[in-house]
């Protein structure tokens, strides 16, 4: 194995998003990767895409339920970066060959109306942060073959990001009990998965709690206008071209993703 070099990781991984291939695991070709190489490997990523033009709409948490957490083998959540060329239009096709091994999750997602500066921030102030939530789907795809990451691999991979798609119909958080808001996840029609918003760390108000805590202790703060994913309320499904995934939250409405049947 080798001494970890950051710079060298992060450009296997945008090596990765331009060809389309996946890379062997960072774990196991670095001795010696902590968490702080992860998250700084992660930021060399976002400050060369943001140098190209790209803009940060906001974050996201993975890894925040049980099965999330069972499926990846991984034991804490870890965050990313949502960027604008991530977000897709509802009911849109989405094309697959954008993607080297996607998977999708329902997620309800927040926007925010007030600036969120952490260590610190309660539940309460968290609330009083956000305008509405929204139905979401998140699109998760991982540059790391075969999906065999561990903690320090996703978050070095931006947290697995890939696309969101958001909902239409927004819902001020007073009008909704996050934690009990039941999900319905169907592909093609047919039922694939259930959740609540209750396994993403017992609310997804927690989620963003958290968030905002652990990017304020870095200097981060989350901004007006944000979007931000708490992370998703059942375990992913994975996507191949043509499918169609609709997540319906009790209380909230449904959202659509639709990808294009080829995979050119």
């Amino acid at each position: 194995m080798e001494v970890v070099s950051r710079a060298e990781a992060a450009g296997l991984l945008a090596e990765a998003y331009a060809s389309r291939k996946p890379v062997e695991p960072l774990s196991e070709t670095y001795d010696g990767m902590t968490l702080e190489d992860s998250y700084e490997i992660q930021l060399l990523q976002i400050h060369a895409r943001q140098a190209a033009g790209a803009r940060i709409r906001g974050h996201k948490v993975g890894l925040t339920s049980l099965a999330m957490q069972r499926q990846m083998g991984v034991d804490q959540p870890d965050y990313g970066h949502l960027l604008d060329d991530m977000f897709h239009l509802e009911h849109q096709p989405i094309p697959t060959s954008d993607y080297l091994q996607p998977r999708v999750e329902p997620e309800i997602a927040f926007m925010l109306k007030r600036p969120l500066r952490g260590p610190g921030v309660t539940a309460a102030e968290a609330a009083a942060a956000v305008d509405f939530v929204l139905p979401a789907l998140e699109v998760i795809d991982s540059r790391i073959r075969d999906w065999k990451i561990g903690i320090l691999d996703t978050i070095a991979d931006n947290a697995s990001s890939g696309g969101v798609v958001l909902g239409s119909r927004p819902t001020p958080l007073y009008q909704v009990d996050l934690r009990l808001s039941g999900c319905l996840l169907h592909r093609n029609g047919e039922p694939v998965a259930t959740g609540a918003g209750g396994a993403v760390l017992g609310s997804p108000l927690n989620s963003l709690v958290w968030l905002a805590n652990t990017l304020g202790a870095r200097g981060v703060v989350l901004q007006p206008g944000q979007v931000i994913l708490p992370g998703s309320v059942t375990a992913a499904v994975a996507v191949s071209p043509g499918d169609s995934f609709t997540a319906t939250f009790a209380g909230l409405g449904s959202v659509t993703a639709c990808f294009a049947k080829e995979n050119s």
